[in-house]
């Protein structure tokens, strides 16, 4: 297994532009993957909307749920 030490030792031996262009496709590939898991959120909060198990409500509703939601968690 290649541990990160490995990894960072093979950059250093990069050059300069090499090592920025490695670490452009790594941000690139975290944007795609955070991406993807707000799609994924996103499709499964619409499935359970459609299938009836949340209710639609205003931004104050959803507001007063989440501080309910939280000062439980806190106690």
């Amino acid at each position: 297994m290649i541990t990160l030490m490995d990894v960072l030792d093979a950059v250093e031996q990069l050059t300069d532009e090499d090592q920025k262009t490695l670490a452009d496709i790594i941000r690139q590939r975290q944007i795609e993957r955070r991406r993807d898991e707000i799609a994924r959120d996103a499709q499964e909060a619409m499935a359970e909307y459609r299938a009836g198990n949340l209710k639609p409500m205003s931004a104050e509703e959803a507001i007063a749920e989440l501080n309910r939601y939280l000062e439980s968690e806190t106690l």
